[in-house]
């Protein structure tokens, strides 16, 4: 194993939580940097031999000073994919400088870049502009920096596959807009990983920009075509239209598929001009057999219907927790942190009580109302949230950062701890937690707390005018996850004083 570690950033998201195996396979020692150590740690890879795990912020300077250190080459796999972030340019132009600074100082030999192509005009897209003012903040840093400018990346859990599966599998008939017929070049998500590893392995490639694609060149329209017929699905009838704008497009796809507005946005700008590659070295530089777009979608189907998908789009996220939800004060809501909870005593053990709360939401559901689960999960959906169709990882164990529906997973402490963040639109922050303490005689007592940090008076409002309906399907949860293991409630459920 060699001695000095390769940083990896963006390590708990889609092309990074793939490729930290990958290096650690090949004798790499890897260090990967979040800002929560928990989550990382939830990592499949995080027990491996050779992993480094430090807490640090690309945008904070000291944080990113001390992870850097030591670390000859850098992975920068982080971006902002918010385009109604209204600073997100400014941000991403932060964090360059930031790592530059920090790598500068730290004397590191190479910085390796992943971006996206698309050529610079007037017509780029403030996303792919963003990412190439990125690649020119390294490159004039004097760091030997190796840019690849990677086309639509499809593979099982990409955001670019997702949209793709569920327009095709939901809509047999679509309007979309006229760029639905540009030229474009997708690469496999193998292909990319192999790239990038390549590159570490290749001196020759430092300082030098790659376009990379696979061997296709063709339309978005063809690509649904592929899908369709790797389903097995009827074709479908497509009609370009010249009035749907990217941005009309990104809220159809939000609508429709389970990739929000925010991620579809940039995504569809992307594809507004021809996405091609025009400069073919790498082929030469990191050979490999470069996967059709039909053979990375029948991959793909593969792993989805194995439920053997790695990593998905929906990974990235923040894992902690806010700090006004642990603490009494919140100033500007009238110095009250709201709770409301009940609790029963039921005749099993933890470990046969955990079994129904580790499988919460996605196709399970949420055991109580669930069509008024639906609705929530409707209005929050036009309202720009997740909602309900973004599902929850198809293995059995959850992890810290995971997605269940419109909650994401903040701590999970198994047979004893669940604790969700809320992540649908609402005027506050609020966790859901689910507590599990076993009892001398072998029973369990199971409590389902909620609490809420109301933004202003709406929230204040908001939380008191559903407050009765949330104690309605708290306590039908509660009975639910008794008849689902099959045992008998012998207190409760009762409210948590």
């Amino acid at each position: 194993m060699r001695t000095e570690p390769v940083l990896v950033t963006g390590a708990t998201g889609y092309v990074g939580g793939r490729l930290v195996p990958r290096l650690l396979e090949s004798g790499h020692k890897v260090r990967v940097i979040g800002r929560s150590i928990d989550k990382l740690a939830s990592r499949p890879w995080s027990k491996e031999p050779g992993i480094e795990m430090v807490r640090a912020d690309v945008l904070d300077n000291e944080s990113l000073r001390r992870a850097v250190r030591g670390c000859p080459v850098i992975y920068y796999l982080v971006h902002s994919m918010n385009a109604n972030q209204k600073n997100f340019a400014e941000a991403d132009r932060k964090a360059a400088r930031n790592m530059v600074q920090a790598a500068g100082e730290a004397g590191v030999a190479r910085i390796i870049f992943l971006g996206g192509l698309g050529e610079a005009d007037k017509t780029l897209s403030h996303h792919l502009k963003s990412r190439a003012e990125v690649a020119k903040i390294f490159q004039d840093s004097g760091i030997p920096t190796t840019y690849l400018r990677a086309a639509m990346i499809l593979g099982s859990g990409s955001a670019s596959f997702e949209i793709l599966r569920y327009l095709v599998e939901h809509l047999p008939v679509m309007t979309t807009p006229r760029w639905v017929r540009n030229p474009v070049q997708p690469i496999a998500i193998s292909n990319v990983l192999r790239y990038l590893q390549g590159c570490l392995d290749n001196e020759e490639t430092a300082g030098q920009t790659y376009d990379i694609g696979g061997p296709d060149v063709l339309s978005y329209q063809d690509l649904m075509g592929i899908y369709a017929g790797e389903a097995g699905l009827a074709r479908r009838l497509i009609i370009p239209v010249p009035v749907l704008t990217p941005r009309l497009s990104s809220y159809w796809i939000h609508l429709v598929t389970p990739v929000p507005s925010y991620i579809a946005r940039p995504l569809a700008e992307g594809l507004r001009n021809p996405v091609i590659c025009h400069d073919n070295r790498i082929k030469d530089v990191i050979p490999q057999t470069l996967l059709s777009c039909r053979e990375t979608i029948k991959r793909a189907l593969g792993r989805i219907q194995e439920h053997c998908v790695d990593t998905c789009w929906m990974d990235a996220g923040d894992a902690a927790s806010p700090e006004k939800l642990h603490s009494g004060d919140a100033p500007y809501a009238g110095g009250t942190l709201l709770r409301a909870g009940y609790r029963v005593i039921m005749d099993a053990g933890p470990a046969e009580v955990w079994r129904p709360i580790s499988a919460l939401g996605g196709r399970n559901g949420w055991y109580s109302y669930q069509w008024l689960w639906k609705i929530r999960g409707a209005i929050d959906r036009i309202l720009g949230g997740p909602g309900l169709r973004r599902g929850r990882p198809e293995r059995a164990n959850l992890l810290i950062g995971d997605a269940v529906d419109f909650f994401r997973v903040l701590k999970i402490e198994p047979h004893s701890h669940l604790q969700l963040l809320a992540e649908m639109k609402t005027p506050g922050e609020a966790v859901l937690d689910f507590i599990l303490r076993p009892l001398d005689n072998g029973n369990t007592e199971l409590q389902q707390v909620s609490r809420f940090v109301p933004h202003g008076l709406f929230g204040l409002l908001y939380w008191h005018a559903l407050l009765p309906l949330h104690n309605l399907i708290f306590r039908r949860m509660l009975k639910t996850i008794a008849d689902e293991i099959g045992r008998t409630i012998l207190r409760g459920p009762e409210p948590i004083k």
